[in-house]
C-alpha cells in the first residue's frame, strides 16, 4: 500500500521497527535509571535512595545484576516495533500529505506533521510505558507492587508480589511480569486499565514530536548527501537525531516526570498519590519544588539523544527497501 510512488509504506514500517529495536537495546539501562530517579521522593528526613545518575546505576547493578538493568525491556522491545513504526512512518506520511502544491512544507505544517505522529503513537506508547515503568521501578519500590483496583483510591489495592525477596521459608510468590500486570489491569478495569496516564503521555509525545521532527528535518537537510541519493550521510543523520532528540527531551521533561508518577501503580509507604495531571503538577511543585520537574533530565537526554540518533540513521539507511529489493541503501 502506498499513497503514491514517493511514499511506500511497507519498507518504512520495516525501517521503523528495526530502528526501534536497535535503539532501545542500546539505551535501555539508562532509561531504567531515569525512571527510578523520577520516581524517588525524599524520605521524612529528606534522604534519597539515589544521589544521582551514577549512584542509581551502581546500586541497581550491584543489587540486581546485569539483567536487572534490563527489567521491562521485554515488553519494550515487543511494542517498540509498532511504536517506532507509527511514529517515524506517521511523520513521513503527514509530511507527504501536508505538502503544498509546490512540493514545499511550511514550518507550521512540519510542526503539525510531528504532532500528528505523536498523537498516533500513544495507542501503543501508553500501555508500553505503563508496563515498562512497573518493571523498571520494582527494585526501588522493593517488595510488593499493587496493580489493581485503581479507581482514584489511594487505599484499596490488589497487589502483585515481586517474589520471595525476603528469603522466607514460605513458597515464593509469583514473580512480577508484564503479562501478569496486564492481566490484572484488564481483569479489574478492562482495556482502560492499560491506558492510565494516557493524557500525560499524549501531552508529552505530541509536544516532543512537534519539536523533534521539524528540528531534525532542518538539521538533516544541512548535511552532506550520500552518493546517488537525496539522503544525508549516516553520521549527519545520527548527529541531527541526537541534537533534535536532546532539545525535545529536555523541553518535555517536566511532563515526562508527571507521566511517570501517574503511571506508577505503586507508591511506597508515605509517598504521595495523584488524581490527574494538574494535581500531580501542583503537588510536585508544592512538595518538591521546580527542580523536581527535571529529575532524570540528564538520563532522559542520554536515552533520547542516542536512541533517536540511532533510530533515524537506521530508518534512513534503507534496510527495508534493501530487504524488499527496492531502492538499495
Amino acid at each position: 500500500m502506498s499513497t503514491d510512488t514517493q511514499f511506500s509504506l511497507l519498507p518504512k514500517v520495516i525501517n521503523g521497527g528495526i530502528a526501534g529495536i536497535v535503539g532501545v537495546t542500546c539505551v535501555f539501562p539508562i532509561d531504567l535509571v531515569k525512571t527510578r530517579l523520577q520516581n524517588q521522593r525524599p524520605g521524612p528526613g529528606g534522604q534519597l535512595l539515589y544521589k544521582n545518575l551514577l549512584d542509581c546505576a551502581k546500586k541497581t547493578f550491584s543489587n540486581e545484576g546485569f539483567f536487572g538493568m534490563y527489567k521491562g525491556s521485554g515488553v519494550n522491545l515487543l511494542l517498540i516495533t509498532p511504536e517506532k513504526a507509527i511514529k517515524l512512518v506517521g511523520n513521513d506520511f503527514f509530511r507527504h500529505l501536508l505538502k503544498t502544491d509546490k512540493g514545499t512544507l511550511p514550518l507550521g505544517r512540519e510542526i503539525l506533521s510531528g504532532a500528528g505522529a505523536g498523537m498516533c503513537q500513544i495507542i501503543v506508547t501508553t500501555p508500553m510505558e505503563l508496563l515498562k515503568i512497573q518493571l523498571q521501578d520494582a527494585g526501588r519500590s522493593a517488595v510488593r507492587v499493587p496493580v489493581g483496583n485503581i479507581n482514584n483510591s489511594s487505599t484499596a489495592r490488589v497487589e502483585v508480589p515481586v517474589g520471595n525477596i525476603n528469603n522466607s521459608s514460605t513458597a515464593a510468590a509469583p514473580r512480577l511480569s508484564a503479562t501478569r500486570i496486564a492481566q490484572e489491569l484488564l481483569k479489574q478495569r478492562g482495556i482502560l486499565g492499560l491506558y492510565q496516564g494516557c493524557g500525560a503521555t499524549a501531552l508529552r509525545d505530541i509536544t516532543f514530536s512537534a519539536i523533534y521532527f521539524p528540528l531534525f528535518a532542518h538539521l538533516n537537510a544541512m548535511g552532506k548527501r550520500r552518493e546517488g541519493s537525496d539522503q544525508a550521510v549516516f553520521y549527519h543523520s545520527f548527529l541531527s537525531g541526537c541534537i533534535a532528540g536532546c532539545t525535545a527531551s529536555l523541553t518535555v521533561n517536566p511532563v515526562d516526570v508527571v507521566k511517570t508518577r501517574l503511571q506508577t501503580l505503586h507508591q511506597a509507604e508515605g509517598e504521595e498519590s495523584y488524581t490527574g495531571i494538574i494535581d500531580c503538577f501542583t503537588k510536585v511543585m508544592k512538595n518538591e519544588g521546580p527542580k523536581a520537574f527535571f529529575k532524570g533530565a540528564l538520563c532522559r537526554i542520554l536515552v533520547i539523544a542516542p536512541l533517536f540518533g540511532i533510530a533515524q540513521t537506521v530508518y534512513y539507511f534503507g534496510v527495508g527497501e534493501y530487504l524488499l529489493g527496492l531502492n538499495k541503501p
